[in-house]
């Protein structure tokens, strides 16, 4: 099971437990906050151009914004127990985002992305029911550095919600969704396998009206895993029917693969994820429609002390035909340098600089240049 737990898991978060009953009670979450400087140029592309001026720097040449980062801020409190033959846990996630354009309105958008609960053995695996991340990219999302941090500081989405990381410059979204998961029974072998019925969802596009719907077929996500001795690999797929509710639109599917691998050697990690197929989107399931497209995301860190860690990555997201749903656009790219800094156990500061370029199928380009210098703290 992947999610917020996941995120503390890494950063080795101290949530408060205490004892109830039959329950063990832990609450725990999350606070950051950047200041993001970009400055756009180039060309107006088209399309979720997330280099360009409308987009990168909500539509100014630049922009300043002291906000959330990839992560928003949260509040999650989970309870576990053991009942019976089953392992028992349910978990709320609550977040919120930092940066609006608005000192004295109220900031009283709630995100509860997470609402779930669990129950199996070591014979059964993992029933997971509710609402949750889902399978598909989640590999790549949670292994990127800048998870921590901001990555590609996108103003268009830092205000009111948070910046992208590598999401439509490198992977898809990893999607929150009402979902019936199983997780496989761990064994000695590192072998994993996760399969998911999610709540099928109509398409969001930022920059046009939907034209795609949901019906009576759930989405299906699944992922094959290997671990062992600092390797993790992963092999994923996912697949929704969407149908058309704007004239001369046709039905499709939605079919996405992945691929992807890390490894950690002492202080040194490298990650590497390819996504392909059809429907993937940018920011979302389908909101380019049925637009084939391939999407590439590398990574390698350092750390030269138990304190710091430096790190480099790049993706790009690529679509294959210059299709109606593209508006134009042929391809997202982005590039992070970071510095990470380990004040506390807690507490980690954090510098970037990256550069995101956007490129249409007519030959334009946008460039969004930016720097994020924070921090965040787990507790």
């Amino acid at each position: 099971m992947l999610g917020a737990v996941a995120v503390f898991a890494t950063q080795g978060a101290q949530a408060v437990d205490f004892k109830a009953g039959d329950w063990n009670v832990a609450l725990g979450g999350i606070v950051n906050a950047y200041y993001t400087q970009v400055s756009c140029s180039g060309d107006a592309v088209g399309g979720l151009a997330l280099g360009g001026k409308a987009l990168g720097c909500g539509g100014e040449n630049n922009r300043t914004t002291i906000g959330n980062g990839l992560l928003p801020n949260g509040l999650v409190t989970s309870a576990s127990s053991k009942q019976g033959d089953y392992d028992v846990k349910a978990l709320i996630g609550i977040y919120n985002a930092t940066a609006t354009d608005s000192a004295i309105s109220a900031n009283s958008g709630v995100d509860v992305r997470q609402a779930y609960f669990t129950f199996g053995n070591a014979e059964m695996g993992t029933v997971k029911l509710g609402r949750d991340n889902g399978i598909f990219g989640a590999g790549a999302i949670f292994g990127d550095m800048t998870l921590i941090g901001a990555g590609a500081p996108v103003q268009a989405t830092q205000r009111g919600r948070v910046t992208l990381g590598h999401i439509g410059a490198g992977y898809s979204y990893v999607g929150y969704y009402g979902q019936i998961a199983w997780s496989a029974p761990k064994n000695a072998s590192g072998i994993g396998f996760d399969a998911a019925l999610v709540s099928p969802v109509a398409d969001t596009p930022i920059v046009a009206a939907p034209v795609y719907s949901s019906k009576t077929s759930p989405q299906v996500q699944a992922q094959l895993s290997y671990a062992a001795d600092g390797f993790k690999g992963w092999l994923g797929a996912k697949s929704q029917k969407f149908s058309a509710t704007a004239p001369g639109v046709k039905d499709f599917t939605m079919s996405g693969m992945e691929v992807g691998a890390s490894y950690q050697a002492g202080p040194v990690g490298v990650l590497a994820n390819f996504q392909g197929g059809k429907g993937l989107g940018i920011l979302s399931d389908a909101d380019q429609g049925d637009t084939k497209s391939k999407a590439y995301f590398v990574q390698a860190t350092y750390k030269p002390t138990d304190k710091v860690k430096v790190g480099l990555s790049y993706g790009i997201s690529r679509n294959d035909d210059n299709t109606i749903g593209t508006g134009g656009l042929k391809s997202n790219a982005n590039l992070t340098c970071g510095l990470y800094y380990s004040l506390t156990g807690a507490i980690t500061l954090v510098g970037e600089i990256g550069q995101t370029r956007s490129k249409g199928f007519a030959g334009g380009e946008g460039k969004l240049n930016g720097a994020s210098l924070g921090g965040i703290i787990f507790f």
